[in-house]
């Protein structure tokens, strides 16, 4: 029998952090190819929440990450990041004008 090697924590919350930035900045380049509504560029407005989003779950736990402490609680800080993002992008979906 061998020892099953354990979940290195540290390294799956570099990757939903790292998941999380990513679709972040994904938002930016969606909102900007967002066909114009009324031309007053209000759909810009939603990146207020998404960077909120970002900076109070995926900052910290890129710097809880990068210094090497709570590797489980920066990964479950960053899954609540991933599931807060789900939800603002689904109701912003609905929100932008179709083409």
């Amino acid at each position: 029998m061998t020892a099953t090697t354990p979940l290195n924590f540290r390294k799956i919350a570099a990757y939903v952090a790292a998941a999380g930035t990513l679709f972040w900045l994904y938002t930016f380049y969606f909102i900007a190819h967002v066909p114009q509504g009324d031309g007053t560029g209000f759909q810009w407005l939603a990146v207020f929440p998404l960077g909120m989003i970002f900076g109070l779950f995926f900052l910290p736990a890129w710097l809880l990450v990068a210094i090497g402490r709570l590797p489980r609680f920066s990964t479950v800080v960053g899954l609540c990041g991933l599931i807060a993002f789900a939800i603002i992008w689904t109701q912003l979906l609905g929100e932008f004008p179709k083409s």
